[in-house]
């Protein structure tokens, strides 16, 4: 009996020093490869990058100045163009933060991120809304020196007691300002029309 239960502890005494093995020479190869191809995609993406496009789904980006996010987008999917410094975005969402911490919501069918500027020009199915109003336009240019959102385009602005249609509009978000530019007409206040 005595033999036999020596037998059983060697087994028991293999078994754990062969698991013990195993664990180190996996450890040592996932350091080996960890420190193998953390090096590659410094070598591969110069290549990737020089000329040609990149496509990503479901992206995010954030654009802060002196730690404070001025705006951050959303979108289905990009398509970066290394020649033309340009993220071309779908089924964009774009929230805007104004200096006096109000937000504004912009979704889009598609836009293109100027990445040196950070400029957006977006167009198709436009909507953005912030506290009590909504306004619809078909192209917006948004300039992220001025951080002013503009559009040439005609505008629908809906608010509380207000219906305007304009030929054009700007937003200041440095003032927290909207300015319907050029013919406007609609309903504003207790019916009274323009």
């Amino acid at each position: 009996m005595h033999l036999r239960n020596l037998f059983s502890n060697k087994k028991i005494k293999i078994v754990l020093i062969s698991a013990i093995s195993i664990t180190i020479i996996a450890v040592f190869a996932v350091i080996i490869g960890y420190r193998y191809f953390s090096k590659r995609p410094l070598q591969i993406l110069p290549v990737v990058l020089n000329g040609t496009s990149v496509s990503m789904e479901k992206i995010n980006q954030i654009s802060t100045k002196n730690g404070i996010v001025e705006w951050s987008l959303e979108a289905r999917s990009a398509i970066y163009s290394a020649d033309k410094k340009e993220a071309f975005v779908k089924d964009l969402m774009v929230t805007f933060f104004t200096k006096d911490n109000q937000k504004i919501y912009l979704s889009a069918d598609k836009g293109t991120i100027k990445t040196e500027s950070g400029n957006i020009e977006i167009n198709g199915n436009i909507t953005i809304t912030s506290n009590d109003y909504i306004l619809k336009t078909s192209i917006i240019n948004y300039d992220n020196k001025k951080r002013v959102i503009q559009s040439n385009a005609p505008v629908e602005f809906t608010g509380k007691s207000s219906n305007l249609i304009a030929d054009s509009m700007s937003i200041d978000l440095n003032i927290n300002k909207a300015e319907l530019i050029g013919k406007v007409e609609g309903i504003f206040g207790d019916n009274i029309s323009l």
